[in-house]
């Protein structure tokens, strides 16, 4: 049996001063004019699934204004069982919840992960790298604690070892700093790998269904070198690279190898996503990816995450609209927000749950 969001409601949270939404097992369809809330509300469904939030807001931009206290609750239920995940805003700092008892961010991810797809979503192909790190990471982060641990492990040692060359060391104190870094990396690097061999099975046949006629691919490109197989492999691949680099670095104060410095590369027809790919294609990558996310999420845990579309109805074409929507159908436990119902077909509108929020004009 599948975990499903019953209730989000929220207190001196963001544009509301209280707000109770009763949300669907199947799909909720937000609608309202601009500027009137739709996405806060989406923002705080995912940050009570995913602890995080895509606008990466400090405490006291998630505070109403004129506020000193807020709060936000999110009510599961499934598996047997109910949860309620809260996060609570004071004194410029905020904390989550589980049940009523304080845990960190990692205490609500898992449960009921959460996808995403926003229209700041569909630059991602043509973005910096990092843009592209960051949506393989948040991804893994859900599904995985061990991932979670070894990534925040992996950016600590980097900004330890920044530090330390900006100071000059001494060569044995960075052979140290080295030997730990490529130890951490070379984990990251696996759990990465594998995640992205997951997306890239589903993402290729979901691509396919949207654009039967192209052949697209989705690839790590490691700064590394071509990865090994095993952990000591790749740690002894690392320590090379940084060996090599070992005067640049110290030149540059950097770390100038590494995940953190890595792509995620998207091509069409085995030419460059990015470099050679239309706005339709770069776009129809993007929705391949999030339906892919969804379809792994289901693979590992065994049931779907929430699916949370902001806005995007309104930047797709009718033929991507269509197979999101299909997709949909698919029991996934789905947040649509739009300013206009005319995107829904009949039939998807008739089986939703339709929500005003704010007036309609």
């Amino acid at each position: 049996m599948s975990i499903t969001a019953t209730e989000l409601s929220v207190v001196n949270y963001r544009s509301f001063d209280e707000h109770v939404l009763s949300l669907s097992p199947h799909v909720t369809v937000l609608v309202g004019r601009n500027a009137v809330g739709k996405t806060n509300l989406v923002e705080g469904l995912q940050l009570l699934t995913a602890g995080s939030s895509f606008r990466k807001p400090s405490p006291s931009e998630l505070l109403r204004a004129g506020a000193s206290t807020g709060r936000a609750r999110l009510s599961l239920a499934g598996d047997g069982r109910a949860l309620e995940m809260g996060l609570e805003l004071a004194d410029g700092k905020r904390a989550f919840t589980r049940n009523g008892k304080r845990t960190t961010a990692a205490g609500v991810r898992g449960v009921l992960p959460s996808v995403l797809f926003c229209p700041d979503d569909l630059d991602m192909v043509k973005r910096s790298a990092s843009v592209r790190r960051a949506a393989l990471d948040s991804f893994g982060v859900q599904l995985n604690a061990q991932y979670a641990k070894l990534l925040s492990a992996y950016e600590r040692t980097v900004e330890q070892r920044n530090s330390l060359l900006r100071d000059c060391p001494a060569p044995e104190l960075l052979e140290a700093w080295d030997e730990s870094l490529a130890a951490t990396g070379a984990q990251l690097l696996m759990h990465r790998r594998a995640l992205l061999a997951r997306i890239r099975m589903h993402f290729v046949d979901v691509y396919r269904v949207i654009a039967p006629h192209e052949e697209p691919d989705v690839a790590y490109e490691s700064t590394i070198g071509e990865l090994g197989e095993g952990r000591e492999e790749i740690s002894s691949q690392f320590l090379g690279a940084l060996h090599e680099r070992r005067t640049d670095e110290v030149r540059r104060g950097l770390t100038l190898v590494g995940p953190h410095r890595d792509e995620i590369s998207f091509t069409i027809d085995g030419r460059s996503a990015r470099d050679f790919g239309s706005q339709g294609q770069q776009r129809s990558i993007v929705l391949a990816w999030k339906i892919a996310e969804v379809e792994v999420t289901r693979d590992i845990l065994g049931r779907p995450p929430l699916l949370l579309l902001d806005d995007v109805m309104s930047e797709l074409d009718a033929t991507r609209r269509e197979a999101i929507m299909g997709f949909v159908a698919q029991e996934v436990q789905t947040v649509i927000t739009t300013t206009n119902l005319g995107y829904f077909l009949d039939e998807v509108l008739g089986g939703a749950k339709v929500v005003r929020v704010g007036s309609i004009d």
